[in-house]
């Protein structure tokens, strides 16, 4: 397994830590140390603390569970000394792969909470950062506020001092700071969440005014939430996946990461106790980050969900497969092309027409294997989040609309739970209530457009609009998706 001895005698073709991984301390506690924390934040660290005076960056990892997988992931990283190995892979086949030192603990809130309490309020922690899915971050859809209900919440709230969620750890950590004079700290989503620094405000000051409103008073103004735009393909890895990637390097790393070549951080420069030197290696700071989150939105994720749809309906299990049918490829291109980038402000320095040649790039990359399935899951609450600046923007702007439309007739033959050759299909629609379900499965055509995916454009469907929708999903169940896509 990977220890500290072990990188003296690395394979030639695997590149250690340009650092001495025994002088990195702990600056940056992490809550959520999965694959995708550990391709983006560790890897921008990892190349922080090879500068000079930059070795205090290190992360200490924690996470919220024990037992069964979580206890063997603690086993496995402490076994390598917070070491693991992570292999680059670009569309043409090409591999950078390397050992990352940047990890320097990991621990585990339920089995040792006073330990993270203490280190949360300890002076040189200067950061809590956290990847802890978009829905984490228990937020009602309908009030845009915190919720307390939450029986974990409830736990909490009735016994602050011996938290078990992020948010009694995080705020209680703080208490303690505040306590002892150390000030403020930042408080950093890596979230692909829109405003996740405002999100992540909203849910810590909100969990603290429950505790002591004095206390989230203090936390409103001594701890930054910057918000961030973040961006890279890292799929979970099997044991079989596990084992090929051990072969391709000639290591035996217990937890080996894989990741596209592709990276993107956009972040506002918000930080209360200072931060590493990520302008230097690569991370880029603005005061428009809702700006990159629009482009990809509205560009990668929209066009994934195409992608998605398509290839359920296709049968298909990846998406390189899927967009690797040339009439899917063309067709995707044309909505990028036609309906999506004369409609974007593009952020500042950004060429959006070099950013779709990008995305068709990467998702062309067969070696992330991509599942389909998982980007068509919700599609109903993605398509709102996805589509809508798109398709308000067409409709209400007169432009010719028949790939929308299509898009639209693409989505209901989806929902409807069946490929294009009749065959169930795994949908995962979690907020449809069963009636909904039903409608979406039967043959109603009209129907099933008053389905809520389309919620945030209704007022637009005019009865031709309706009629074009209808039309698209005969044709697709006649001719089948490549048939009778308009390309």
């Amino acid at each position: 397994m990977l220890t500290y001895d072990s990188l003296k005698s690395l394979p030639q073709k695997v590149a250690g830590p340009a650092y001495d991984v025994r002088k990195v301390t702990s600056g940056i506690v992490h809550f959520g140390v999965g694959n995708f924390f550990r391709a983006h934040l560790g890897y921008y660290v990892d190349r922080v603390l090879a500068l000079p005076d930059q070795q205090h960056w290190g992360i200490t990892g924690v996470g919220l569970r024990s037992g069964g997988n979580s206890d063997r992931k603690a086993e496995e990283f402490r076994a390598q000394e917070g070491l693991y190995s992570l292999t680059e892979i670009a569309a043409d086949g090409k591999a950078e792969i390397r050992v990352m030192g940047c990890l320097r603990d990991y621990l585990q809130a339920p089995d040792e909470p006073e330990t993270v309490l203490a280190l949360l309020a300890d002076k040189a922690t200067k950061i809590v950062s956290m990847t802890i899915t978009e829905g984490g971050y228990n937020i009602d859809e309908t009030t845009g506020e915190f919720r307390t209900s939450l029986p974990a919440v409830q736990e909490d709230l009735a016994n602050p001092k011996k938290p078990s969620t992020i948010f009694g750890f995080v705020v209680e950590g703080l208490r303690r700071r505040r306590e002892a004079g150390h000030g403020g700290l930042t408080v950093m989503s890596c979230d692909n969440l829109r405003h996740n620094g405002d999100v992540s405000r909203k849910a810590f000051v909100g969990y603290a005014r429950a505790v002591d409103a004095d206390l989230a008073e203090w936390i409103d103004q001594n701890v930054t939430f910057p918000n961030a735009m973040v961006d890279r393909i890292t799929p979970s890895v099997s044991d079989e996946g596990k084992a090929k990637l051990n072969e391709r390097s000639g290591l035996d790393d217990l937890q080996p990461l894989l990741s596209e070549d592709f990276i993107q951080w956009v972040i506002e420069d918000k930080f209360a106790a200072g931060r590493p030197a990520f302008d230097k290696v690569g991370v880029e700071f603005t005061d428009q980050v809702s700006a990159y989150e629009h482009a990809k939105i509205r560009m990668l994720n929209s066009s994934h969900l195409i992608l998605s749809a398509a290839g359920m309906l296709l049968n298909l299990e990846l998406v390189d497969q899927v967009l690797g049918e040339p009439r899917v490829h063309k067709f995707v291109d044309s909505v990028l092309e036609k309906d999506v980038i004369p409609t974007l402000k593009a952020p500042p320095g950004v060429d959006l027409h070099k950013y779709k040649a990008t995305l068709l790039t990467r998702f062309s990359n067969a070696a992330m294997a991509d599942q389909v399935a998982r980007i068509a899951s919700d599609a109903t609450s993605k398509a709102q989040v996805f589509w809508t600046e798109t398709v308000r923007a067409v409709l209400e702007g007169g432009r010719e609309r028949t790939r929308i439309v299509y898009c639209m007739a693409l989505l209901l033959e989806l929902l409807r739970g069946r490929n294009e050759k009749g065959e169930k299909i795994a949908l995962q629609e979690p907020f449809l209530t069963a009636e909904q379900l039903n409608i979406a499965a039967s043959d109603d055509f009209e129907a099933s457009i008053g389905l809520p995916a389309f919620d945030s454009w209704r007022d637009l469907l005019t009865p031709e609009i309706k009629q074009e929708i209808v039309r698209d999903r005969e044709l697709i169940r006649q001719k089948g998706v490549l048939a009778s896509l308009p390309v």
